[in-house]
């Protein structure tokens, strides 16, 4: 998806995801009852959706972008700007405490996520901590070198000549009579 290299590729806890994508909808099914009937039909569907799933899912830093592919049916491809991202929230609940693994949320300047208040989920990475940590490291290394650069980019002032110092000025005339005129109404 990106021209830049890839620095570091989230490795993902297969195992300890697909668990957690069959339990955590089994338990409202269980808990209503009259559902529990269709748990057996759910596993066996989402056991092997769940693996597509999987298979399609990755997340890869790279010098300047945060580039992230999941999802079987509706496919998603998000590549976001490091210097986008103002924050990488972890988050893990009980079910997630109990397999072991965590989850992090990007949330960036600007962002129109919705109601959800994050860009981009993402569930399972190993070492998620480590992970979010390389995340923030290379934003600000990033963000840095950018700056450096955008400020060698920029050109010396160039003279005015001539024309542009007396349009200038007429434009200046023009400005000190209408403030003058809206002075003398108030």
């Amino acid at each position: 998806m990106s021209d830049y290299p890839t620095l570091l590729e989230a490795k993902f806890d297969r195992a300890a995801m697909k668990q957690y994508f069959i339990l955590q909808p089994m338990l409202p099914l269980a808990l209503t009852i009259v559902l529990i009937p269709i748990i057996p039909v759910f596993v066996l569907i989402a056991w092997f959706l769940i693996d597509k799933y999987l298979d399609r899912l990755s997340c890869e830093l790279t010098e300047r972008t945060l580039e992230i592919r999941k999802g079987f049916i509706n496919r998603v491809e998000s590549t976001i700007p490091l210097e986008k991202i103002t924050d990488l929230q972890m988050y893990q609940g009980p079910l997630m405490r109990y397999l072991g693994i965590k989850g992090f949320r990007v949330e960036t300047a600007g962002q129109s996520s919705g109601p959800t208040g994050h860009l981009v989920n993402m569930v399972g990475i190993i070492d998620t901590p480590a992970f979010r940590q390389a995340v923030l490291r290379q934003r600000d290394q990033s963000d840095g070198n950018y700056s450096k650069a955008a400020s060698a980019a920029v050109s010396p002032p160039i003279a005015a000549s001539a024309d542009d110092t007396q349009l200038l000025t007429e434009i200046r005339d023009v400005l000190m009579r209408i403030e003058n005129k809206f002075g003398q109404n108030n």
